[in-house]
């Protein structure tokens, strides 16, 4: 017959690991809200060069920290992509079709992207918590 100390801890475990599988809610802690969960979709912003015009000019648009955020670029010039965040980012644009380039903001706040030699903002960010 087991004792009644084995017989605790055995009910405890068995409670503890019912409650820690019972739950289908996602937790809500300050730190589990604060980012994107893994594996969020990523905002994805088309850009074109072509013939001195950029398009999108000066786009609002809204992410979260730690959302994968992709530039899809068309351009027949090259320039310099430049993400004002906080680490800074830095992107070489080549002439062609569909080059991608990918980053993630982790301080919420305004985030300017920019076409460096074309001297145009391509889209302001809205970086929410």
């Amino acid at each position: 017959m087991p004792s009644v100390s084995r017989l605790c801890v055995a009910v405890l475990a068995a409670g503890l690991l019912a409650a820690g599988c019972a739950s289908s809610e996602p937790e809500h802690s300050a730190a589990s809200s604060a980012s994107a969960a893994p594996g969020a979709a990523a905002l994805v912003v088309p850009v074109r060069i072509a013939g001195g015009t950029v398009t999108p000019a000066d786009a609002r648009l809204e992410a979260r920290v730690g959302q994968p955020i992709e530039i899809i670029v068309d351009s027949d010039a090259a320039d310099e992509l430049h993400v004002h965040a906080e680490p800074a980012h830095t992107f070489a644009v080549t002439p062609g079709t569909s080059e991608r380039f990918r980053f993630t903001v982790e301080i919420p706040g305004r985030v300017e992207i920019e076409l460096h030699h074309a001297g145009r903002t391509v889209a302001t960010l809205l970086v929410r918590e």
